[in-house]
């Protein structure tokens, strides 16, 4: 295998091992290109059992669970970074300190990645749209490689990109800090909106934008960045990026070309002319936000030369995206949704807006990011939304926040997914939705988000049987 990272004999110590594939895909990589490795990472090994699995036959001359060690930063020669570990932690300054390189997942794939490659972020937004981006692109590149953010290690992915077909990664903020070190940025970059987020990481708001800026800062004058038409924060931030501008929203922006909205339809400029891009009745996905999802990722495959008779035709066949407003099921006249995905609060008053025709029973809660949770308390009073709370310090905020509103059609907290469906089931009737979107992360009860949304997905299964069995003996 190539080895442009140069690897080739290095000691690379993977810090945090992680349970959604990056670290794992990372020291597989170093191995194959002829590294040494070690693992750190505060969890137990119990914890990361699953993780340690699928290492395999990854030879990995000492593992390190539940604390780190100076010895280990100072065998080192580079340190592939966890996404969740801060790229200012004092572990990673003390090994820059003692000459470290410091990587990630991300830094290592582009430099070996053979193909031209889409990158997205944004506040909210990002899986769906890269989703959507790869949905597009497959009808061109049916070899076309998703990957990134959304639990898939792009560097587990390498080995199967076709250099002919492109690769679509989702970036979080926490994987960019690592492109601006390191002078990187995809080919076509989407940036799908930016609002307040991870406060407990950034401390501020325009710190945390500024950290989305990496993924475009290093693009050429050749390269394609795609921007919200209606977002003044995304304006602003990236004033300064180099890129061509592709716009995308309700209006038809300045860039080289745009997508948009006009009446019920989708619409591209695109080469001095205009053309449709399809009716919103063709689109399965709830919500406006949906919309601009569908218009950003159709900008990114118009920019990789995809055409718009192609776009058109692939709208049709979107299917909605496990854990973002994902439909379960309908049960007893009851309809289940998983939208685990929803990390912060504005997340979560947009999945309730996308049911404003519906009457709700909202599971929501985790742990705290330090966000005002006002709006969502707003919205959950304004339109009397019972809420099933799952425990978290995040919770409780959001409990004092309805409290002083006077609001009392709170259940909970729970400490299991299990009983948040069985207490909402209870206040469920037929034509009403359930919908998990918890506003906030899922330190404490869960592994993650993934690992919430498939217990969410499990105890409705199960909640549905059991309710069948009583029917069933009751009809006996």
């Amino acid at each position: 295998m190539n080895d442009p990272n140069g690897l080739r004999r290095c000691r690379v110590l993977v810090m945090g091992l992680g349970t959604r594939e990056g670290g794992v895909g990372a020291a597989r990589y170093a191995h194959q290109v002829g590294a040494e490795i070690r693992v750190t990472d505060m969890r137990t090994s119990d914890e990361l059992e699953q993780s340690i699995r699928a290492l395999g036959e990854t030879p990995v001359d000492r593992f390190t669970f539940g604390e780190h060690r100076h010895e280990d930063f100072e065998w080192a020669d580079v340190v592939v970074r966890n996404p969740a570990v801060h790229h200012r932690a004092p572990w990673l300054e003390f090994a820059r300190s003692v000459g470290c390189r410091i990587e990630n997942d991300i830094t290592l794939f582009l430099r070996a990645c053979p193909s031209p490659v889409v990158g997205v972020t944004g506040t909210k937004g990002k899986t769906t749209t890269a989703t959507l981006v790869h949905h597009f692109l497959r009808r061109r590149w049916p070899a076309a490689i998703l990957a990134g953010n959304m639990g898939r290690s792009a560097l587990k992915a390498l080995a199967e990109v076709d250099p002919a077909s492109p690769v679509v990664l989702e970036l979080s903020s926490f994987q960019i800090e690592q492109l601006m070190e390191h002078g990187l940025s995809p080919d076509v970059a989407v940036v799908t909106n930016l609002n307040v987020d991870h406060l407990d990481r950034y401390g501020t708001k325009e710190a945390y934008w500024e950290a989305k800026v990496g993924i475009a800062a290093h693009q050429t004058a050749d390269d394609w960045l795609v921007l919200p038409v209606d977002d003044a924060v995304v304006a602003s931030t990236f004033a300064g990026a180099p890129g061509q501008r592709v716009t995308f929203g309700s209006r038809r922006g300045n860039g080289a070309f745009a997508t948009y909205t006009q009446h019920d339809r989708f619409v591209a400029h695109w080469k001095d002319r205009e053309l449709e891009l399809g009716s919103f009745s063709d689109l399965r996905l709830r919500g406006d936000h949906s919309r601009l999802n569908v218009l950003a990722a159709a900008g990114a495959a118009l920019a990789m030369h995809l055409s718009t008779e192609a776009v058109r035709d692939a709208i049709p066949d979107i299917a909605p995206v496990r854990h973002r407003l994902y439909p379960v099921g309908v049960f007893g006249g009851v309809e289940w949704i998983d939208d685990t995905a929803s990390t912060n609060p504005l997340a979560t008053c947009i999945a309730l807006d996308a049911y404003a025709d519906r009457a709700v029973i909202l599971i929501a809660g985790g742990s705290d990011k330090q966000l005002d949770m006002d709006a969502l308390a707003d919205q959950i009073v304004r339109r009397d939304v019972p809420v099933v709370l799952l425990d978290g310090a995040g919770t409780r905020v959001l409990e004092r926040c309805l409290q002083n509103h006077g609001y009392r059609n709170t259940h909970g907290p729970v400490r299991s997914m299990p009983d948040a469906v069985r207490s909402a089931a209870g206040l469920a009737r037929p034509g009403s939705v359930v919908l998990l979107s918890p506003g906030m992360t899922a330190i404490g009860l869960f592994v993650d988000e993934a690992d919430r949304g498939q217990q969410f997905e499990a105890a409705v299964r199960g909640q549905a049987e059991d309710a069948d069995g009583v029917r069933s003996r009751s009809r006996a």
